[in-house]
């Protein structure tokens, strides 16, 4: 049999499989498919990994020329004197056991980062990091370069600059997989309960990178999507519990605030929910979940009559998120806790507006820019901002250590949304006692949304 080797090659996102002894079956790679577009053989970047593996395995000689990194130590040495906790070693001793393939589960505030730089330090090789947000890529960046004292490459928000240490975004990732998927031995993936969406799983699907790590709170999604972690990313290598976090996080507590609608609000509010739910209940739709809801829509822009089913479907919602009882409420907590640093969490950017000019507290949206967004949080970490409202924006992963209170004033039913959100005001600072308040609209449909919410081990 000839000993024609193997040759890998990288294209766009895949591995490309040629040559081989005579008699070489490619369908017997992992992942390897014939494509007829090409008439050629290849498999998603993932597979890169169980194909060297299999080759070596097998003894069956190959070239490569689809890895675009060097396969050698870069050197890189944490500078920082902070010592690792003990549970920061154990999650990535347990990393590493897994074949340095996994998703490490930690509460925000219990060092998911620092966790990542120490196993940045293991692999030493160039690495890049995928974030969901821009704040978060900057974030990253700026500790990055602060902990290895190296140059630390950015790819989005204008900044288009690959460097052996990148940061980017999943948008900026999935636009340009073909530039980066072959040029990193290890990826990480911030906030990665994000990934299994159908666009931003393609940065997983072509990288090459056979080192990887999923970071999140809460793996969990409402999708049951988390089931697609294990072959994007790894297995679950370590989970760290709130409760089992206690020590190194604020001590906190959970409220729930029920406010009554006035006359008229109730009224409306009953009145829209029988006109879209007659509507639904005429075409055979059940509301539960989000199959349902896209049927409705898709039924309701058809006809003026679901045009108007639709319009009492956003009225009712309206009402409860932005309930005036609500806004009583958050006055009386304001007075509260006039010396706190506080969070004030919406569910749509127009109530984020009407509070901050109702008590001209800054907003922060999807609309501010970077700047501004900086401004705000230096403001408020330094105390001359105590409070700042948001929809979003601060749901996940930005360093707010100040924040001492959370006013959730509307919210979807997410345990994970409400998670991240009592995440933002864990973070050790001084001595405060952290607190988080919901407002709910009582004899509402947003009762079973709270209840909905709290089905986590930190709400019980």
């Amino acid at each position: 049999m000839s000993e024609s080797p193997v040759l890998l090659g990288y294209d766009r996102g895949t591995v490309t499989v040629t040559g081989g002894p005579n008699g070489f079956i490619f369908g017997e790679l992992p992942g390897v498919v014939f494509d007829p577009r090409t008439s050629a053989h290849r498999a998603q970047g993932r597979h890169y990994r169980s194909i060297v593996e299999q080759l070596i395995r097998e003894k069956i000689p190959y070239e490569d020329t689809a890895r675009g990194w060097a396969n050698e130590p870069a050197g890189w040495k944490l500078n920082s004197e902070r010592a690792a906790r003990d549970y920061q070693t154990e999650a990535v001793n347990a990393w590493m056991k897994d074949g340095r393939r996994g998703v490490i589960v930690m509460p925000t505030g219990t060092g998911k980062t620092f966790t990542a730089f120490l196993c940045i330090e293991k692999v030493s090789r160039p690495t890049i990091v995928v974030t969901p947000k821009i704040d978060l890529m900057v974030q990253w960046a700026r500790e990055l370069e602060q902990s290895f004292g190296v140059e630390v490459g950015m790819v989005g928000a204008g900044e288009f600059n690959y460097k052996p240490l990148t940061v980017t975004t999943y948008d900026s990732a999935y636009i340009h997989l073909e530039r980066w998927a072959n040029r990193y031995g290890l990826v990480i993936f911030d906030e990665c309960h994000h990934l299994p969406g159908a666009t931003f799983s393609e940065a997983a699907n072509a990288s090459l990178a056979p080192f990887r790590i999923g970071l999140t709170a809460t793996p969990e999604r409402a999708d049951g999507a988390e089931q697609l972690l294990p072959q994007l990313i790894g297995p679950i290598s370590y989970r760290l519990d709130i409760s089992d976090a206690s020590d190194h996080l604020a001590p906190y507590e959970t409220r729930r605030i029920f406010v009554e609608l006035t006359t008229s609000e109730e009224e409306t509010y009953r009145n829209c929910r029988e006109e879209y739910k007659k509507f639904a209940a005429d075409r055979g739709i059940n509301m539960n979940g989000m199959d349902g809801f896209r049927r409705f829509l898709y039924e309701a822009s058809k006809t003026p009559e679901g045009w108007k089913a639709m319009r009492a479907f956003r009225e009712q919602k309206r009402i409860i998120q932005a309930a005036s009882g609500k806004f009583k409420a958050l006055e009386d907590l304001l007075v509260r806790h006039a010396n706190d640093r506080v969070l004030i969490f919406t569910a749509d950017n127009a109530t984020v507006y009407e509070v901050a000019r109702r008590y001209l507290i800054p907003a922060m949206t999807n609309q501010t820019k970077p700047k501004e967004r900086k401004a705000i949080l230096s403001n408020f970490h330094s105390g001359a901002f105590n409070a700042v409202v948001t929809c979003q924006v601060l749901n996940e992963g930005v360093d707010v250590p100040a924040a001492s209170v959370g006013i959730v004033l509307s919210g979807t039913g997410s345990a994970t949304e409400n998670v991240q959100r009592l995440g933002r005001i864990l973070r050790k600072y001084g001595e405060k006692q952290a607190i988080l308040y919901e407002v709910i609209a009582k004899n509402t449909a947003e009762e079973f949304v709270s209840d909905r919410r709290r089905q986590h081990r930190a709400f019980q």
